[in-house]
């Protein structure tokens, strides 16, 4: 497995594959909240599984706080490293950008996994498209 900082439109719309099937298909999404009005500000990256699009997020950089957003991978693919290598490539972008406080609004049921990355839980939870999340921040410095 392999995640490469989007650079191609094909690389782009492997992304958007992905997040398609795990968002719209997969959770129930609508479409129209799936793909949004940030998408040309993000910064992307897909990991590709045996060159197999199989995850895809982005980040964001606001306020001087990286945003990370759209974290997703395949049924396939899941339990095997692949949502920390997306993870720790997103927070690799925004360092290399001077970051140093990190964000993300988790589904519940992610809040083990991102803490084991050294995330904290700093909100109450609040539904976005009818799934149920909580914002966690890390400090990186």
């Amino acid at each position: 497995m392999n995640v490469q900082q989007v650079t191609t439109k094909e690389q782009l719309e492997d992304a958007f594959s992905v997040r398609r099937t795990v968002f719209v298909d997969e959770q129930q999404v609508p479409e129209e909240e799936e793909i949004d009005q940030f998408e040309d500000e993000a910064t992307h990256v897909v990991l590709y599984d045996n060159g197999k699009p199989a995850g895809a997020a982005r980040v964001r950089v606001l306020d001087g706080i990286g945003k990370l957003e759209r974290i997703c991978v395949l049924s396939s693919s899941r339990k095997k490293g692949a949502g920390k290598l997306l993870v720790l490539k997103l927070e690799e972008i925004a360092s290399a950008q001077g970051v140093t406080k990190l964000k993300l609004n988790a589904q519940t049921h992610a809040i083990p996994f991102y803490e084991r990355l050294g995330y904290e839980t700093v909100s109450d939870v609040f539904m976005d498209a009818g799934i149920p999340h909580v914002t966690m921040i890390k400090y990186t410095h």
